[in-house]
């Protein structure tokens, strides 16, 4: 009686078993097929088509503005200052008198050297009467005319003094904050001030000598601040004839116009050199292009196997330069093949896609 109920336990348990098994494996084979055989829904990218544009290659470098002309003022003269007739950022014309250094000294002297020439001036005109009359030795005329030079030359001397000591602006500009005071007692090469002619300005910018070759005078350039909105175009006027042997850079100088007056000298520039246009150079925007270990690729728009379905398909490609939002494409990619520049990244190779466009980003080269 045991025995028989042990086996029809024994039984029951192998039918539960099975049954559980039987079930699991049916379960996983009807998972399995229902992704074998499920259809991805498409994603929604949105794209652009690879055009054959008109490239405008530019050189970015960062510049330093300074002042066409600029100078720091300093005194010509020792003495007491008298007068600064200037206020700080004062716009001064050339010849302006910017600060009067005491001269009592000088006048006082120059009035007894005008007095000295008047004698001697006197003199000489009495010895050339008496030497015309035959009744005065030719040596006394000689030394007559030594001495009216000798007046002469004294009296030139303390009037260039005298100039030494009203200091006036080399050109027109605007006038820094004054550095001497009233009163004050300057010596010979202190600065009193500094004068900027910021009508226009020069850029001073290094580039890699690997661009030496690509860059001439004439060539144009655009500016821009880091902060603020100030731009402004220029031309290259000159180009250093030698390359740092410390850091490779070649030194570039530009002028731009700056009529208002808002870039100041020193202040840090963007700067970005124009190059010639290049014609029928393939391009696409740099969000299209995806960067992984294999190389650069982007996704190509191709039609699908049902009507009006579409799919995508990877392709490698060789990239060249950028400008603005876009970028070259080398190889890979001709003109007219549409590419998704947006929602690659939830892209494989053979994909589904629905285009939509309405939110598309927006890329352009730099003009």
């Amino acid at each position: 009686m045991m025995v028989k109920r042990l086996f029809i336990a024994v039984i029951l348990l192998v039918l539960i078993v099975g049954g559980i098994v039987g079930f699991n494996r049916f379960r996983d084979q009807a998972i399995g097929d229902f992704f074998a055989n499920r259809v991805p829904p498409a994603v929604t990218v949105s794209t652009s088509m690879a055009e054959a544009i008109t490239w405008k290659p530019t050189i970015e470098a960062i510049g330093t503005a300074n002042a066409a002309r600029g100078v720091d003022l300093s005194v010509e003269a020792g003495g007491t200052v008298e007068e600064v007739a200037f206020s700080a950022n004062d716009r001064i014309t050339a010849g302006q008198r910017l600060v009067q250094i005491s001269e009592r000294a000088e006048r006082a002297d120059l009035a007894a050297a005008e007095a000295s020439l008047a004698l001697a001036t006197t003199q000489l005109n009495r010895a050339r009467e008496l030497q015309e009359r035959g009744v005065s030795a030719t040596n006394n005329l000689d030394i007559a005319q030594s001495e009216a030079a000798s007046a002469r030359a004294q009296v030139a001397r303390l009037t260039a003094i005298l100039e030494q000591k009203e200091l006036s602006a080399p050109f027109d500009g605007v006038i820094g904050i004054p550095q001497v005071e009233l009163g004050q007692y300057v010596t010979v090469g202190q600065v009193y001030a500094t004068l900027q002619d910021l009508d226009s300005m020069r850029v001073d910018f290094s580039l890699p000598e690997q661009r030496i070759s690509q860059i001439r005078a004439g060539l144009p350039v655009s500016v821009a601040t880091e902060v603020g909105d100030y731009k402004a175009r220029g031309t290259i006027t000159g180009i250093e004839p030698k390359v740092d042997p410390n850091s490779r850079l070649v030194t570039v100088r530009a002028e731009v116009e700056n009529a208002e007056g808002t870039l100041y000298p020193g202040q840090f520039l963007r700067v970005s050199v124009e190059l010639p246009s290049e014609e029928n150079v393939i391009a696409v925007p740099q969000s299209a292009v995806s960067t992984s270990l294999y190389g650069d690729s982007v996704y190509v728009v191709r039609a699908g196997e049902e009507e009006g379905s579409k799919t995508v398909e990877q392709v490698f490609v060789t990239v060249g330069r950028r400008s603005g939002q876009m970028i070259e494409i080398v190889s890979g990619v001709e003109a007219g093949d549409e590419v998704v520049n947006a929602g690659q990244n939830r892209l494989s190779g053979g994909a589904s896609v629905v285009v939509d466009n309405t939110v598309a980003p927006v890329a352009a080269a730099t003009e």
